[in-house]
């Protein structure tokens, strides 16, 4: 294929691409809503249980119309019903493209959110977040790699993280409804929003899949539609091209012998320290994100904060104030990012929330003991500030520790293990949240999520690095030769032949 060369193009066509510059922009914001429009949808089925379960019960006047097994399941089932889909999605994706099984999840949201508008009874209602499970699992498999994809450089990381905060806008946005109105008004509008999406149809295909299966024409093309003909544009065109070209001449000559060579790759992959020691300090990172017990305070803030200020209206207020809270925090924490190492930001997140969490509990132990009395003000206080203070950090970390400590050359296999193990936990946690609620009491469950939390944190203090301002490849040499970490740059700059070895395996 013949590659376009941004400087053999006449003046008067580069005068009138320049005019038109905004368009690729424009483009690239027209694929990012419809993302975001599903992703927004996203939060509000996870911010639903939190309302419409209270709802279910205060309309029966009995709680025996909703047991707290089947509550539970409301909660969490979304979680194991993405299991299957973490699998399918991935292979799917890499078979037919990024636009047909975004459409998918699209077409099987908007009849899921239309099982939870005209359900009846709570079977119906668990019947529609099951179906909601493909959605949640095309978090991290597919709306992640198309945002990445479709987008220039210069813009992915702001939408990035502009889509991490759209699902908790989406979570705040069905506590509001559900606080003020009836339940079922969240299903129009993520019906609204699922709707949108369904722009999709109007998408090109991404250029990188179709650079991968060889098709060049096809993805020069798609690729100038999306990001237009500046020279940074042509320069990622033509490194996209060569790079395939060159993966797919090595992928032919293994063909022969192809079974021998996957067993060797995945021997290798497993047992090379630059696969195993980021994966499991992911696993940690995501089990203390977890652990810290913020997704559960979430999905649960209604039932806490009644039975801590055993107060309808106190404990409505306070929802509201905690998801606004908690998106203000992932504001702000996204302003420190800028200015502050990772492992100071996630330090101090998780160290003064953990503290925040031991308060908790020591507070309603001296409230059992009738030492001191109930403070409604104290107790939404506590509960934002740990909110807050988690947001900051541990929540707006996981996009960009996840991006620099997993290497491009495992970055399939490392976020498919890191899904499955997310969705897996999160869902447990939710899960069984109720139980340990009862069985510890409100004070021991908040002990006990301060206790886990800060084994996850001692954990990651003492093997994670450093990653911010950090290249590729000093983070690989820190991981890869632990010992000489220190000189890991000096040594890269002599090494000139280990630097282009490491790039080309990154290609």
């Amino acid at each position: 294929m013949e590659l376009y060369n941004y400087n053999e193009i006449k003046v008067d066509e580069a005068e009138e691409l320049n005019n038109a510059s905004w368009k690729p922009l424009m483009r690239q914001l027209f694929v990012f809503s419809g993302v975001g429009s599903i992703y927004f949808v996203l939060g509000l089925f996870f911010g639903a249980p939190t309302v419409f379960i209270p709802q279910i019960k205060k309309d029966a006047n009995s709680t025996e119309v909703l047991t707290d097994e089947m509550a539970s399941w409301l909660s969490s089932v979304h979680g194991y019903s993405a299991l299957p889909w973490v699998l399918i999605i991935p292979v799917l994706s890499r078979l037919v493209g990024r636009k047909i099984p975004f459409l998918i999840v699209c077409i099987n949201t908007i009849v899921g959110v239309i099982v939870f508008y005209c359900s009846a009874n709570t079977i119906q209602l668990l019947l529609s977040e099951i179906m909601q499970g493909l959605l949640l699992a095309s978090n991290m498999t597919l709306l992640v790699v198309i945002v990445t994809e479709y987008t220039s450089t210069r813009y992915r990381g702001l939408f990035l993280a502009i889509e991490s905060v759209i699902f908790y806008w989406g979570v705040w946005v069905a506590n509001l409804i559900g606080t003020f109105f009836h339940w079922k008004n969240i299903g129009i509008v993520a019906f609204v929003c699922s709707l949108y999406s369904l722009s999709a149809f109007v998408w090109p295909e991404s250029p990188s899949w179709l650079a991968m299966k060889g098709r060049f024409d096809e993805s020069a093309a798609a690729h100038h539609w999306l990001k237009g003909f500046d020279k940074d544009s042509q320069n990622e065109l033509v490194n996209l091209i060569n790079s395939q070209k060159e993966y797919l001449r090595v992928c032919a000559q293994r063909e022969e012998n192809k079974s021998r060579y996957e067993l060797r790759s995945v021997i290798e992959t497993i047992s090379t320290e630059a696969f195993y020691k980021p994966l499991l300090l992911c696993v940690a990172f995501m089990s203390l994100y977890h652990f810290s017990g913020k997704m559960v305070c979430g999905m649960y803030t209604i039932e806490l904060i009644k039975q801590i200020s055993d107060n309808e209206t106190t404990a409505y207020i306070g929802m509201l104030i905690m998801d606004f809270v908690t998106i203000v925090g992932m504001q702000i924490g996204c302003g420190l990012a800028k200015v502050v190492s990772r492992r100071t930001l996630l330090f101090g997140s998780s160290g003064i929330g953990v503290i925040f969490l031991f308060a908790i509990s020591l507070y309603l132990h001296l409230m059992s003991l009738n030492l001191i009395s109930e403070n409604k003000l104290l107790s939404i206080s506590l509960l934002t500030l740990f909110s807050m203070t988690i947001s900051v950090g541990v929540i707006i970390l996981q996009p960009p520790l996840f991006g620099e400590l997993i290497f491009l050359r495992y970055t399939s296999s490392s976020l498919l293990i890191i899904t499955l193990y997310s969705q897996l936990l999160m869902a447990t946690v939710l899960k069984v949240a109720p139980y340990i609620f009862k069985t510890l009491t409100l004070q021991g469950a908040f002990f006990f999520y301060g206790a886990s939390a800060s084994v996850f944190a001692l954990i990651l203090y003492k093997y994670l690095p450093e990653t911010k301002d950090k290249t590729v490849q000093e983070i690989e040499a820190y991981f890869e030769e632990p010992h000489k970490s220190d000189h890991a740059s000096k040594m890269l700059i002599d090494d000139h032949e280990n630097i282009d070895r490491r790039l080309r395996d990154e290609s």
